[in-house]
């Protein structure tokens, strides 16, 4: 229980916390649709119910919002369990990212746009896919030195198509979502090239589990879900 005297989010301070969490939702939906070269602030601030200069008082520019965006994308994640293997973890990603299509869109949108010259976002997502393939190499390396990646499939190659296969599979979702699992489609991969399938959890389980991290627990309150 925190301190009597202790100062949290009340008053203005609660009331300045809600408007920030407004503005990146606005943001979100504006560079959704626009990207980020074709979005103004203005477009965002009128998304926001805002005026112009009282958005840039909580964000000073545009690239600013970028990286709130991005943050408020990246927070969505599922760390899993103690018996949640590295695929688990993969497919139960993917399965909660489910419940934000919005944020899976921007991401897509920033992606494809980041690769031109000069976009902000750039070395962020440059960066990302060093960093994935870097920690699914290593995911990998280990199932391989456990007996458990079928002779013949190279960690590391397998750590490039992991990449790959994902962001395109959670493309091809947002447009036929009642067609394409990208939850599914990423277990079979991993069904593919594991030896042992006994190492995958089923879709459904994780879907439980995931579903209880965000369940009231009996104090009135949902449980907030495994965020960074």
């Amino acid at each position: 229980m925190a301190h009597p005297g202790a100062r949290g989010p009340r008053g203005e301070y609660r009331k300045s916390a809600e408007r920030r969490r407004r503005i990146v939702d606005a943001a979100v939906s504006v560079f959704s649709e626009r990207g980020y070269r074709g979005a103004t602030i203005r477009q965002i601030a009128a998304e926001a119910d805002l005026s112009p200069s009282s958005l840039l008082h909580f964000y000073a520019s545009k690239t600013e919002l970028l990286w709130a965006t991005m943050t408020h994308r990246d927070s969505v994640r599922f760390a899993g369990g103690p018996g949640h293997s590295f695929p688990d973890r993969v497919v139960g990603q993917a399965i909660a990212n489910e419940d934000v299509p919005h944020l899976v869109r921007l991401y897509g949108v920033l992606m494809a746009e980041s690769a031109t010259a000069e976009h902000p976002a750039r070395d962020y997502f440059g960066g990302r896919f060093a960093v994935l393939r870097r920690q699914y190499a290593d995911e990998l390396g280990a199932l391989a030195a456990a007996g458990l990646l079928r002779p013949g499939v190279d960690p590391q190659v397998a750590a490039v198509t992991l990449v790959a296969l994902w962001d395109g599979v959670q493309l091809q979702a947002l447009y036929e979502p009642d067609v394409v699992d990208a939850a599914e489609v990423l277990r079979d991969y991993f069904r593919l090239v594991l030896t042992d399938p006994r190492v995958l959890t089923a879709p459904a389980d994780l879907r439980q589990w995931w579903a209880d991290q965000g369940r009231d627990d009996g104090d009135g309150e949902g449980r907030s879900r495994e965020l960074v």
